[in-house]
């Protein structure tokens, strides 16, 4: 896989204790799951993130659990323990058979949420989601849901029985880039003003189909998501954008954040205040 990320800074200078809350790490090191739809790159490992981090002058970070390690976990904890497990958190797979010790122990490694990947390669099912986010209320986690959020409707009614707090990612992650007026993302901005969802703005370029600089299709549903509740919204660089090719820099994907919000004092509720509310920083 080819990339663009270099040297370059980003125009948009980042506050203290920023945190970048979606990104994966792999090492070959770890066994893939049956499950997994594509192979890692290989040039993804913390110690790569790491050169990425301070390129981007950020300071904390998310692992989110890769699909193609499905519920095993070892090496997403693996990299939280090497960028620092003051300054990284992780978002875990587990089914609904993980034991509360099992649960305890992914806690203490610094995991604070369960992934639900309704994509292609994700390893839970819809039947198991009521199931495991019951169950992780007891070590205080949020779920963190991907679907095509044009099917929003189809699933509305189980997202809101969830207890606790609810993380959507990828700007809804709409894989047609619908209109802000359109009924799917109004129903998204219904969930985001229960006062206990929270969006990822991150990896425009997965789904836009006017592409980037500006990504334009889903830059307007990320400046709605913005001005609508700028307290509930969160920045992620999707790291290292798997299955992208060329892959996007991440200095340009910080900048755009320029764009989505453009007041200062928002931009550092979303890097900063707001991370550190989701996370336990």
């Amino acid at each position: 896989m080819t990339t663009t990320e270099g040297t370059a800074l980003p125009r948009l200078t980042a506050p203290a204790n920023a945190c970048d809350t979606h990104l994966h790490v792999y090492d070959p090191a770890y066994p893939l799951a049956p499950t997994a739809a594509s192979k890692p790159p290989a040039d993804a490992t913390a110690a790569h993130y790491l050169a990425v981090r301070a390129r981007l002058g950020l300071t904390r970070a998310v692992i989110v659990q890769p699909s193609v390690y499905g519920t095993d976990n070892a090496c997403t904890l693996a990299g939280i323990a090497a960028l620092g497990r003051e300054v990284a958190r992780g978002v875990a797979v587990v089914d609904d058979q993980a034991s509360e010790a099992h649960l305890a122990a992914l806690t203490a490694g610094g995991m604070r949420g369960a992934r639900f990947l309704m994509m292609p390669g994700g390893a839970i099912p819809w039947d198991q989601l009521d199931r495991i986010a019951a169950k992780v209320q007891s070590v205080g986690w949020h779920v963190q849901l991907q679907m095509d959020g044009r099917l929003l409707h189809e699933r509305i009614a189980q997202i809101r029985s969830w207890p606790g707090r609810i993380v959507i990612d990828h700007v809804g992650k709409f894989l047609e880039p619908v209109p802000v007026d359109s009924p799917a993302f109004r129903l998204l901005l219904e969930l985001v003003a229960s006062g206990r969802v929270w969006v990822k703005l991150a990896a425009p370029y997965e789904v836009s189909k006017t592409g980037g600089p500006r990504y334009e299709d889903v830059s307007r549903l990320a400046r709605a998501l913005v001005k609508a509740a700028p307290e509930r919204m969160l920045w992620a660089s999707n790291w290292p954008h798997p299955g992208i090719n060329p892959r996007p820099d991440a200095a340009d994907l910080l900048d755009i954040l320029a764009d989505w919000a453009p007041d200062e004092a928002d931009r550092r509720r979303i890097l900063v205040d707001n991370t550190a509310q989701v996370y336990g920083f």
